[in-house]
Formats: C-alpha cells, sequence, structure tokens
C-alpha cells in the first residue's frame, strides 16, 4: 500500500494488480460498523478476502483452520486503524472476526461472488478459536449471536480439506 501524502491530505494506492495479495477481485465491499461491533468469527472455504481498514480502529481475530498448513492451529489478532493503512488477505480457511474499538469503515474485495454458502460461522467466544479478544463486544448480529461451536464449523468446513483444491 502507498500513501502519497501533502498539504491537502493523503492519496493512497489500495490495491494493484500487480502487488502479490493473493487475490484477483471480482467484487468490492464498504461496510461501516459502530464501536463495540463484532463481525463474525466466519471462514469461508473457497473465497480469498483482501480488506483494510480505511477509518477507526479495529482488532482482527484470525484461527487458521486449514489442514495441512505450516500455520494450521495458530491464533492470532491484529489491531488495525484508518491512520496506519494495512492491506491484509485472508485465505480460504482461516477464520475472522473483526472488533470495532470505535466507529470504523472498512473496504474489503473478494475472489468470488458474495455467496451465503460460502460463509460458515462459529461463536466468537467460543474457547476452543484461541482469539484474545481486548474486549466484550457491545453488538453482534443475531446470526453471529447464535452461531454454533469451533468444533460444528470445522465439521462443516470438512469436506473442503485440503483448503484449495477445487470442490465446485
Amino acid at each position: 500500500m502507498t500513501m502519497h501524502a501533502d498539504d491537502r491530505g493523503v492519496f493512497t494506492e489500495v490495491f494493484r494488480r500487480e502487488w502479490d495479495t493473493g487475490i484477483d477481485p471480482v467484487q468490492w465491499n464498504l461496510v461501516r460498523s459502530q464501536a463495540g461491533v463484532l463481525r463474525g468469527v466466519h471462514v469461508h472455504p473457497r473465497h480469498t478476502d483482501y480488506l483494510m481498514i480505511v477509518a477507526g480502529m479495529a482488532t482482527i481475530g484470525l484461527r487458521d483452520l486449514r489442514t495441512g498448513s505450516p500455520t494450521a492451529g495458530i491464533a492470532a489478532t491484529l489491531t488495525v486503524d484508518g491512520e496506519r493503512l494495512v492491506g491484509l488477505t485472508i485465505p480460504p480457511g482461516v477464520a475472522h472476526g473483526f472488533l470495532f474499538h470505535e466507529p470504523a469503515l472498512h473496504v474489503y474485495a473478494v475472489s468470488h461472488y458474495w455467496d451465503t454458502d460460502d460463509e460458515l460461522g462459529c461463536h466468537w467466544s467460543d474457547p476452543g478459536l484461541g482469539i484474545e479478544w481486548p474486549m466484550a463486544p457491545a453488538a453482534v448480529s443475531p446470526r453471529d449471536a447464535a452461531a454454533g461451536s469451533l468444533s460444528e464449523m470445522v465439521a462443516r468446513l470438512g469436506p473442503f480439506q485440503p483448503i484449495g483444491r477445487d470442490v465446485r
């Protein structure tokens, strides 16, 4: 990501096909979230996300569910904000959730058109995720609040393993 600042403001290149982002986008999305909102935790069997927080701040929780991946089973959090733009690629099979510390705006591209069949979920607080959220969310969607366990999500992900083979 390249930011060009001058006394008028900042011009930022957020995506160039020549960058090694691991994605050839077919759709771009813009999401505005309020402070305290948690979106997820979701995993996509087929599509890749490429995203950035362009305003506000969020903690992104990640857990690699890919069989045979060198990082399989590892969980991590990354705190990002709109002041220091970071492009993050989330490949298929990596569970992810977003906890917004303040009102925020994030932009993301996907490698396949949005499809609810390509979005599995589990409850954000499942201890098996190993994601250490910095605070409890103030708001979660009804769907995410009712999501099942990590083990149920992993079972539903099973037919797509190893992630990356063509399962269409």
